[in-house]
């Protein structure tokens, strides 16, 4: 088969010739007979279909300079075309005066939307130029080249005045198409807008019916919402209703995919311009509906749009009715599941739910669907905590709704509340003002600078009618009198102090005009203010020991009050207080060691982190607003002791000694002297029923709780303040170090290579060592050398007696009291200083050889000079423990009396008690009487001393 013959427009040179000569000489030109069109008409059709659409095309038809004329082409087609008289506001004018001098003035008319309605169609010739010049510049904008010369030429006001002027389908659909194109550069998005593109699109969406022209308009407007400002001027002209009211006529497939498209893109940061629209527009349902079409790309799409809608309260009842709550919630749980998406595509939706629960309406809604259990879900969620704040809020909503309260305390609320007082959640996200609830929009907040969470707090005390108006929040009110602070105030303007609203005020800032002086207090709202309200509603409860008084609970609590990096808010101890005063908690207080977790933490300053190491804390400024001290501590301990020594408590206490679980009886024991004053109540639960020595009984079984051998230390502590509030055991007196204080040695005379005193006696030692002795001395000394040197031994008869299993070190003390030393300081010689082991040591060989030896007499001194040593000033907590090892009854006396000595520091004291406990082991009998007789004020003497309660 032949060839084809090569043609003229096969040529770009002839192509471009063309078009320069139509854009220079007008739109005429002799008429082809043969073929029936003009050479424009070839050339035209030549670079739309064959040079344009060829690889590299486009870049070589810029860079030929088609660009140009092509554009100038536009300009007198437009000029040539039938236009309206005058332009309207915001749109483009009617002639290309402006962009070329060629071309009749504009003359007087009625508006541009009529006069273009009215103008009649171009001629064919002159619709067939436009169709294929603009479809060849649509294509070209398909490049950022392409597009910055077009932009550069001043080719957007002759595409913008052929939008206004030629009415016919096909030219609006391609003038759409490029300004959709050039859309793509955001300085040319701006230029479009600028001439007045907007209105002319949003006429056509209403004019159109061809489905092609009505996806090229719908695409230009969604490329022109590029930025908030943008997309704010197309919602305020009109652009969302159109594209609403197509959505809902159930549109092709293709154009339902373009119009959630654009309603994506539009409703971002979403306005209320945008919002009122697509409400109007009957969107909210067909949008809802759209939400499991089975095309990914227009579900997807679509849930994201009503999640963006969420941001303007005024749609949200509107929203829920449509079914929109169910849709969004069951999306989230769908990402939430084991195979969806990551926190990021999460996050507009949790915003979305959180938002939600502003209305009652949807509330409710939101609870019937199981909301409840996943917003608990992202709570435990820890890749979640940057929204924890905001699901808190959320939370906030349902106050009131005690069906919900009781079903989020079930789903474990309170711990999870209690650990955001002082964790490192992230920051809420600020609202705008439109987000405020829509329960009462004619109430709707006045704009201001305010903090995320108490906005989102006074919008629903408005929406549940606690409230009529933002003045009516004044800083006194709260469900407890306490409320969040308020913003900061607006220029002061004179009111009237019982008819103009009463203004909103920060913390600290001066007393505004017409304010009652109740109305001064305040209290600092942050990022915790909505978890302490919601805790503050739960304290509220006829009986909330269940879920308030439990250690993860109080121990939040606890740091928030002591450890707030700011002023922490009262409302943590008013709950506390709350908590304290109600007789329904008070077995919870003491099953849980609330009542020691209370005296430790905010009256001994120990809180859990510092057990058993001390925790290496900021230095932070105590605030005194907030009054954290040991006698807020003791003030709240005195309102358990109030509960325990009422008719309710003393039976409470009864039962839980007497009939509780061992765990609960020990609990009790040890809570007992912390808020029993009555001696009659403490002695007969404790002494006459057995309470101190079942608290003494399970020190050496497993802790029931982290702090207990703490608490047990203080505990014991407390009530041997109790017994003996006067009394003061005695310690071990200072270590006389000054030899000047010494007594006199008496073995010293034997000493030396010239002795005063001839010895009569050596006591040869298993090193070899001769020890010089006078028999007479040792002999009286104790009944074993009376024996041993003037009995029928054959040693009365030796001058040099060997002692057996005595190192020279500890055989000195020995010599020096058989020659009737007593305090020369011998008896300090074998034993070591502080914080090295006494087992095995030369300390415990002289005990050891002092029994054996029967001198008690040495034993008490040595065991005095092991108490001085390592029980004295330089003594610590760890020698307790090692003096106990020895086992000497006289020195776990010692032990028991150092470690509950009145002013002793509560650390130290606890430590000691942990060594005591792990020295005893099993063999927990000496340890329990040593401390039953320091507690008791009985004083235990030698071996088998024992006392009982």
């Amino acid at each position: 088969m032949a060839a084809a013959k090569p043609t003229l427009t096969d040529s770009l040179s002839f192509c471009l010739a063309q078009l320069t000569a139509a854009a220079g000489e007008g739109l005429g030109g002799g008429k082809d007979t043969a073929t029936n069109e003009t050479p424009l008409g070839r050339a035209l059709l030549a670079l739309r279909t064959r040079h344009v659409k060829a690889a590299g095309g486009i870049e070589r038809f810029r860079a030929r300079g088609g660009l140009r004329p092509l554009l100038a082409l536009l300009r007198r087609a437009a000029a040539a075309g039938p236009a309206p008289s005058q332009a309207g506001p915001g749109s483009a004018p009617s002639s290309v005066e402006s962009a070329t001098s060629a071309g009749p003035a504009p003359s007087p008319g009625p508006a541009s939307s009529a006069a273009a309605a009215a103008a009649p169609s171009p001629p064919a010739r002159l619709r067939k130029t436009l169709d294929l010049a603009l479809s060849i510049l649509a294509n070209c904008c398909t490049e950022g080249a392409c597009r910055a010369e077009v932009r550069r030429l001043g080719g957007i006001l002759p595409l913008v005045t052929i939008l206004q002027c030629v009415k016919t389908d096909s030219i609006q659909n391609r003038t759409a198409r490029a300004l959709g194109n050039l859309a793509m550069e955001p300085e040319s998005c701006g230029d479009i807008h600028s001439a007045g593109a907007v209105p002319l699109l949003v006429e056509s969406l209403t004019a159109c019916q061809d489905s092609q022209c009505l996806q090229s308009v719908v695409r230009a407007l969604r490329n022109l919402a590029d930025s908030p400002q943008h997309r704010l001027a197309l919602a305020q002209q009109g652009a969302v209703r159109p594209l609403a009211e197509l959505l809902a006529a159930a549109p092709d497939p293709a154009l339902t995919l373009a119009l959630v498209r654009a309603l994506l893109e539009l409703s971002r940061g979403c306005s209320r311009a945008c919002a009122e629209q697509l409400s109007l527009g009957g969107g909210l349902g067909p949008l809802v509906s759209l939400a499991s079409h089975p095309k990914k790309a227009v579900r997807e799409a679509t849930i994201l749009i009503l999640a963006n809608l969420c941001a303007q309260g005024l749609v949200r009842p509107a929203l829920g009715n449509a079914g929109g709550v169910e849709v969004l919630l069951g999306e989230l749980r769908r990402r939430r599941g084991p195979t969806g998406a990551g926190p990021a595509s999460q996050q507009p939706l949790v915003r979305a739910v959180c938002l939600l629960c502003r209305e009652a309406i949807n509330r409710a809604r939101l609870r019937d669907a199981g909301g409840l259990e996943l917003l608990m879900g992202l709570l435990r969620d820890p890749r979640a905590c940057a929204w924890h704040p905001r699901v808190v809020a959320a939370l906030v909503g349902f106050l009131y709704d005690t069906g919900a309260l009781g079903r989020l305390q079930a789903l474990g609320l309170v711990p999870l509340l209690a650990g955001q007082l002082c964790g490192d959640a992230g920051d809420e996200e600020e609202e705008g003002r439109e987000a405020a609830s829509w329960d009462f929009p004619e109430e709707r907040t006045p704009e201001r600078a305010e903090a995320g969470s108490f906005r989102s707090l006074r919008s629903w005390l408005i929406s549940e009618g606690y409230a009529a108006g933002p003045g009516d929040i004044s800083p006194d009110w709260s469900p407890e009198r306490c409320p969040p602070p308020p913003p900061p105030p607006e220029p002061a303007e004179p009111t009237s102090p019982t008819l103009g609203p009463t203004s909103l005020r920060t913390p600290r800032t001066p007393r505004t005009p017409g304010r009652s002086p109740a109305a001064t207090s305040e209290e600092p709202w942050g990022r915790e203010g909505p978890a302490l309200l919601l805790l503050s509603r739960f304290s509220q409860a006829p009986d909330p020991s269940g879920a308030l008084v439990t250690g993860p609970a109080l121990c939040g609590l606890l740091a928030y009050v002591t450890g707030s990096p700011g002023p922490p808010s009262p409302r943590a101890l008013r709950i506390l207080a709350r908590l304290t005063c109600n007789p329904a908690c008070l077995e919870a207080f003491v099953r849980s060691y609330g009542a020691a977790l209370l005296r430790a933490w905010l009256v001994l300053g120990v809180a859990p982190d510092d057990w058993p190491t001390l925790r290496a804390r900021p230095a932070r400024r105590q605030h005194r607003e907030l009054g954290v001290s040991p006698t807020r501590g003791e003030m709240l301990l005195q309102n358990l002791t109030v509960q325990a020594e009422s008719p309710f408590g003393v039976g409470a206490l009864t039962h839980l000694l007497l009939s509780g679980s061992p765990e609960d009886r020990v609990a009790c024991a040890l809570t007992l002297p912390f808020i029993c004053r009555k001696p009659s109540l403490w002695r007969r639960l404790l002494l006459d029923q057995g309470g101190l020595r079942l608290l003494l009984s399970a020190l050496t079984r497993p802790a029931p709780h982290p702090l207990f051998l703490f608490f047990a230390a203080d505990s014991l502590s407390c009530l041997q303040g109790l017994v003996s509030p006067t009394a003061i055991p005695a310690l071990p007196s200072p270590v006389p170090l000054d030899l000047d204080s010494l007594s006199p040695c008496l073995y010293e005379p034997l000493l030396g290579p010239a002795p005063i005193l001839a010895p009569d006696l050596h006591f040869l030692l298993d090193s070899g060592l001769r020890l010089p002795a006078q028999r007479a001395a040792s002999a009286t000394a104790s009944p074993f050398f009376r024996a041993l040197l003037a009995g029928s031994f054959a040693e009365a008869q030796m001058d040099l007696v060997p002692l057996r299993g005595l190192s020279p070190s500890a055989a000195q003390p020995i010599l020096h009291h058989l020659h009737g030393c007593r305090g020369c300081g011998a008896v300090l010689g074998p034993i070591p200083p502080p914080g090295q082991p006494l087992l095995g040591s030369e300390a415990e060989e002289a005990l050891e050889a002092a029994g054996r030896f029967l001198l008690p007499g040495l034993e008490e001194e040595l065991e005095e000079a092991v108490s001085r040593i390592h029980l004295g000033p330089h003594g610590g907590p760890e020698s307790v423990g090692e003096v106990f090892r020895l086992g000497r009854p006289r020195l776990v006396a010692h032990c028991a009396r150092w470690t509950l000595g009145p002013g002793q520091c509560p650390r130290k004291r606890a430590l000691a008690l942990v060594g005591l406990v792990e020295a005893a082991g099993e063999e927990a009998g000496p340890l329990t009487e040593a401390l039953l007789a320091v507690v008791m004020g009985v004083e235990m003497g030698g071996k088998g001393s024992s006392t009982d309660c």
